[in-house]
């Protein structure tokens, strides 16, 4: 007597996997593509997203009683201002920011480094706009660029 549990099983054309036979896994090329392509894939949407943080779209608060603005340059800057007068900040390669006031330290948003020059400046002191004296491009100091 035969007993029947559902339809005959199909043969599809695929064997078993190689580890129940004992032998190493097999590898087809659909399952190499798709181990390198997702990597491949991930990693510009990785950067995308670390170039980019939350907030890119700027800022404008008071902090300390000084009033921080900023905003996403089309060069992937920021300009930046306390109290209206300009603070250049500079990305560093690990994505971290710095300014030209607290420059000793990196900070994960420009945000963050705008409020460490605040808290540097101290109350009653304002960024520096530098000029340029003679078209040499030295800053303030004429020729040897030292700050008066």
């Amino acid at each position: 007597m035969v007993v029947s549990a559902g339809p005959a099983p199909r043969d599809t054309g695929r064997h078993p996997a190689a580890p129940e036979r004992g032998g190493p896994p097999t590898a087809t090329r659909r399952g190499v593509v798709r181990g390198l392509l997702a990597p491949a894939l991930a990693l510009p949407l990785t950067s995308l997203a670390a170039a980019s943080p939350p907030g890119a779209a700027g800022f404008d608060e008071h902090y300390r009683g000084r009033r921080l603005q900023g905003a996403a340059t089309p060069a992937g800057g920021w300009r930046v201002t306390v109290d209206g007068r300009p603070l250049h900040l500079m990305r560093r390669a690990d994505g971290t920011w710095l300014s030209t006031i607290d420059h000793y330290c990196s900070y994960p948003t420009p945000l963050a480094a705008a409020r460490a020059a605040v808290d540097e400046l101290g109350p009653g002191h304002h960024p520096r706009t530098t000029t340029v004296h003679g078209g040499h491009g030295h800053p303030e100091g004429g020729h040897h660029g030292v700050l008066a």
